[in-house]
């Protein structure tokens, strides 16, 4: 059986309300997701603290990630890659419309089908 062709810059929404996410492929211990950013950032105040680790990439766009433990938030344009490690609380500063991150969730505490 053949794999199932994807394109990460095919059927974007332009205008959503919310970030778009998508999964691309998922199984235990794994999630790939790609995330479509049209202007959104984490509301004031709020921080992820995930217990699986994530690695992302800017594929368009730009964002800005603010990580608690650091006083400035961390430009990310397209082409750049970031680690987030288990735990490590972390906000969405702002985002261009639109930015299109890719999104690897991976450890034993990611499940197949939900997000984080």
């Amino acid at each position: 059986m053949m794999a199932a062709l994807t394109n990460l810059f095919a059927d974007l929404e332009g205008d959503a309300p919310d970030e778009v996410v998508t999964v691309l492929h998922a199984a235990p211990g794994l999630r790939v997701e790609r995330i479509v950013s049209t202007g959104q950032a984490s509301p004031p105040g709020f921080h992820y603290d995930q217990p699986q680790a994530e690695w992302v990439a800017v594929l368009a766009g730009s964002a800005e990630l603010r990580f608690a433990d650091e006083a400035a938030p961390r430009l990310l344009t397209a082409g750049d890659t970031l680690l987030i490690e288990p735990h490590r609380r972390h906000r969405v500063e702002r985002t261009e419309s639109p930015t299109i991150w890719l999104a690897i969730h991976f450890g034993p505490e990611v499940g197949a089908d939900e997000r984080p």
